[in-house]
Order: C-alpha cells, then sequence, then structure tokens
C-alpha cells in the first residue's frame, strides 16, 4: 500500500468518523422526545477508504399504525369518560345527593309522616318542601343537561379548528418531505415532523394512511372519507346557540361526509367521543328525566267521577292535563313545578293534598275537613302507594318500560352509573392499550441512550485509530523528505 493510498484511507475515515458522530450525538440529545426517529449511517467502501452516503431513518409502518389507531381510541374514550364524570356532578351532585331519586326518597318520608298523623299542618307544609326539591332537582337536571350539551358544541368547535389547523401544518410538512425526497436530500426531520402530526390528528379521529412516489401521504378516516389528499380536506361543524330537551345537535362534517359515531360507551377519536356526550348520554339522561316527571304529575293526579284528570301536587306547562301515559313529553322535567293551589308561597293550602280539591270541590275526597276529618289519611296513603306501585314508561328512554316511579328514579341513576363505569374501564383499557403500543414503537424506532453512548465509544477509537495512521503516514512522509535532501 502506498503512503497516498494509505493517507487518502485515514482521511476518509475522519471524514465517515465525524459524519457519524454527529449521528449520533443528534440520537443521545433527542433521545428523549417522543417524536424523534433513530438515524443511522449508511457506509459504503470505495476504494480507497469509506464514505457515508446516506442517513436511515428507522421506521416501523406496522408498529407505527397500531400506536395511531390506539392513539385515537384512547383520546376519544377519555373524553367520554371524563364528560361522563363532569356530567354525574352537574346533574345528581356529590353521591347523588341532589339526584330525582334521593328527592323523591324524601317525598316518600315526608309523605309517610304526614299520614301518620294527618291533623298537622306543618307536616303538610313539609310535605310540599319535599316536592319542591323535586321539582328542583328536575328542573336543575334539565339546565345542566342543556347547558352540558351548549359547552359540548363549544368544545366541539375548537377540536374541530385544532383539527383544520393540523390539517395544514400536516399540507407544510408532507411538502417537505416529497420535495426533499425528490432533491435527494436527508428527509429525516421532515418525516418525524409528519408522524408527530398524524399523531395528533389521531386523537380527534381515527385515520388510515398510505404513502404514494416520493413518500407523498394520503390521509383517510377510518371508514374511508379523505382527510387529506394533496391539499386538506375540510372539517366543519355550525354550533347551536343553545339547546332545548329533544333538539338536534349539529353534525360534524368531513369532506362533506358526516362523521359516524358508534356505542354510548365506545368513542373512536375526541370527537366521536363528544359527538356521543352530547346526542347520546345527555339525551337519554334527560329522558329519563322528562318520564320521572311524566311519572310524578301522573301520580299525583286528581280524579273525580265525571271528570277528567288533573294534575295534583305538580303541575307543568301542559296542566291542568296529565301527560298521555306510556308515552316520553320532551322537556317535562324543565317545565313541572308545584301547583300554586297546594304551595303556601303562592298562597295555596297543603291540606288540599289530604283532603282533595286541588282542582276544585268536585275533587274533594276527605268528607269533613272538620272534627273527625282532620285525621284522613286515605289519600296521603294513596300517594304513597301511587310511587312504588307499576305504571307504564317509555321505553325509549332506555330503562324498563314497567316499573315503580321510585324503582324508575333509582334505576336512572343505576343506568348512569353503568354506562359511567364502562366509559371509565375501556378508558383505562385503552390507556394501557396506547402506552404499550407507544413503548413497542419507541423500542423499535427510538433511541436508546446506553447503545448510543456505546457506539460513541466505538467511534471514539475509530478516531484514534484513523489520526494514528495519519500521525504515522505524516511521519513516514517527513523521513522520505528528508532522505530525499
Amino acid at each position: 500500500m502506498s503512503l497516498s493510498s494509505a493517507l487518502n484511507i485515514a482521511q476518509s475515515s475522519l471524514k465517515a468518523t465525524s459524519r457519524q458522530t454527529s449521528i449520533v450525538s443528534r440520537n443521545v440529545s433527542d433521545g428523549s422526545n417522543p417524536d424523534y426517529s433513530r438515524r443511522s449511517a449508511m457506509l459504503v467502501y470505495t476504494d480507497p477508504g469509506v464514505s457515508v452516503v446516506k442517513i436511515r431513518r428507522e421506521a416501523n409502518d406496522l408498529l407505527f399504525r397500531q400506536n395511531l389507531s390506539a392513539l385515537s381510541a384512547w383520546s376519544g374514550q377519555g373524553a367520554l369518560a371524563k364528560g361522563m364524570d363532569k356530567l354525574e356532578l352537574q346533574v345528581n351532585g356529590v353521591d347523588n345527593a341532589s339526584s330525582a331519586s334521593t328527592a323523591i326518597g324524601n317525598l316518600q318520608k315526608a309523605l309517610q309522616l304526614y299520614a301518620t298523623t294527618p291533623s298537622n299542618q306543618n307536616l303538610g307544609s313539609s310535605v310540599v318542601e319535599a316536592a319542591r326539591q323535586v321539582v328542583r332537582s328536575l328542573n336543575d337536571g334539565t339546565k345542566a343537561i342543556q347547558d352540558f350539551r351548549t359547552q359540548t358544541d363549544g368544545e366541539i368547535t375548537t377540536a374541530v379548528n385544532d383539527i383544520n389547523d393540523l390539517l395544514k401544518q400536516f399540507e407544510v410538512a408532507n411538502k417537505a418531505v416529497v420535495s426533499g425526497t425528490r432533491s435527494g436530500g436527508d428527509v429525516s426531520d421532515a418525516l418525524d415532523n409528519r408522524d408527530a402530526i398524524l399523531k395528533k390528528i389521531s386523537e380527534y379521529v381515527p385515520i388510515s394512511t398510505y404513502t404514494r412516489g416520493d413518500n407523498d401521504m394520503v390521509i383517510t378516516t377510518g371508514d374511508g372519507t379523505t382527510l387529506f389528499e394533496t391539499i386538506p380536506r375540510s372539517v366543519t361543524f355550525t354550533p347551536s346557540a343553545g339547546y332545548a330537551p329533544g333538539a338536534v345537535g349539529g353534525q360534524i362534517y368531513i369532506d362533506n361526509v358526516p362523521l359516524k359515531t358508534t356505542g354510548v360507551t365506545d368513542a373512536p377519536g375526541k370527537l366521536a367521543g363528544m359527538l356521543q356526550l352530547r346526542d347520546n348520554v345527555t339525551v337519554t339522561m334527560q329522558s329519563q328525566l322528562d318520564e320521572i316527571a311524566r311519572g310524578l304529575v301522573t301520580a299525583f293526579s286528581e280524579s273525580a267521577t265525571g271528570q277528567p284528570t288533573l294534575a295534583g301536587l305538580f303541575t307543568w306547562s301542559g296542566g291542568p292535563a296529565v301527560p298521555p301515559a306510556g308515552t316520553l313529553v320532551d322537556g317535562i322535567a324543565g317545565t313541572i313545578k308545584i301547583n300554586p293551589a297546594v304551595d303556601p308561597s303562592a298562597g295555596g293550602n297543603p291540606v288540599l293534598l289530604r283532603d282533595g280539591g286541588i282542582n276544585g270541590a268536585v275533587y274533594r275526597t276527605n268528607p269533613n275537613a272538620a272534627g273527625s276529618g282532620a285525621s284522613y289519611a286515605d289519600r296521603l296513603i294513596a300517594y304513597g302507594e301511587k310511587l312504588t306501585q307499576p305504571m307504564a314508561f317509555d321505553p325509549a328512554a332506555g330503562i324498563t318500560a314497567n316499573s315503580s316511579l321510585v324503582s324508575y328514579a333509582a334505576s336512572s341513576i343505576g343506568w348512569f352509573e353503568g354506562v359511567r363505569q364502562q366509559a371509565s374501564t375501556l378508558a383505562d383499557t385503552k390507556e394501557a392499550l396506547a402506552q404499550r403500543t407507544g413503548e413497542a414503537l419507541s423500542n423499535a424506532t427510538g433511541v436508546n441512550v446506553d447503545t448510543e453512548m456505546s457506539l460513541m465509544l466505538d467511534l471514539e477509537h475509530t478516531y484514534q485509530a484513523s489520526a494514528k495512521i495519519l500521525t504515522t503516514v505524516n511521519q513516514m512522509l517527513d523521513t522520505l523528505l528528508s532522505a530525499v535532501r
């Protein structure tokens, strides 16, 4: 081997080692970045020496797709579970303290106490106050649900704006990848940036991707709707200014195709989770409150021979008529109120609960309010029994169609707690899956700092060896020149 060949080999080695060292240093500095993929130098042996011809970026398409799917499922399920937790406190309160079921239980106790001493008018006023708590629970619950739907609309609007911004960012990143690929440059950083944006997009909606020539990528939703192809597709949504019971919320459109949702407790993506909260969970809760309110108006109604059955202790916007049996009346829980005829704060007389006649003397059942009539308890006992007797409920509200009012109110809480627990369990499961797929992806494409530091030592030894060759060649050349002189 000639001295010039040895010199060229040492120089090429130093150059390649320097490039490798730079890559390893970059790997170490970005080792904690979850969106960074490990780089390595591809060496080619030349005559003489070696050279770095390409920077290889670690990638695993299968694990990356699995991670995108897991992130979407976790994000949607997390949004659904958190929304249900918030909804529970707003509607039912801590430990269901402000729920309709708790209020009806207190009303039942007040009725039983009044029935034991029907001559005590203060106990009659206590029944009215207990009924007022029931009304407040239903009214406030309705308002909380509709306010929650309106708030969710605002969150959907923010999410839609976010995903549109991400698609614009993706367009810039994709152009950088395509341009760099065509020019033969290193596109590792651009690919990292593009993948990081894909992860963020997947949090909002499940996505699929495929790559065309020049690393150009196309994004579609899980059901095949195009999100990005050369340019972003628009994601649109029109929020409602406010909601009333039974009102239908606006759709989310992706490229003019409505976004699809699944069941009550399963949410693929944050957008789907918020839609399910707004259109499924809350709507069912509202229907159950409306059925409870309808049942209360019916259970405390007054009837008389030859007369229509009319609202008694509880009335509503359609009163004094009683709502049809077994049929859901949208919004009745928001309009139910205490009948002014028995409300002391409105000049009414609570004793009418005991005697009847809320709708006039013809509906009176106590034969004599004076004397022995003051101990009349039949009507109060009958009211208490109606709360525990089976009645027809609309199956559209999601609970059994034949149940007592007390059981139905308790079942409403049970239904919500069931779907909330299921959503929470699924959220935990999908979080674990997202973490596992993320770890697997990181193990396959991420940086192991220990490995990189070991490689750095090897490169240092290589550098030292090349430097020693240069020193030796330099000494030999000096000796040769001295001999020539």
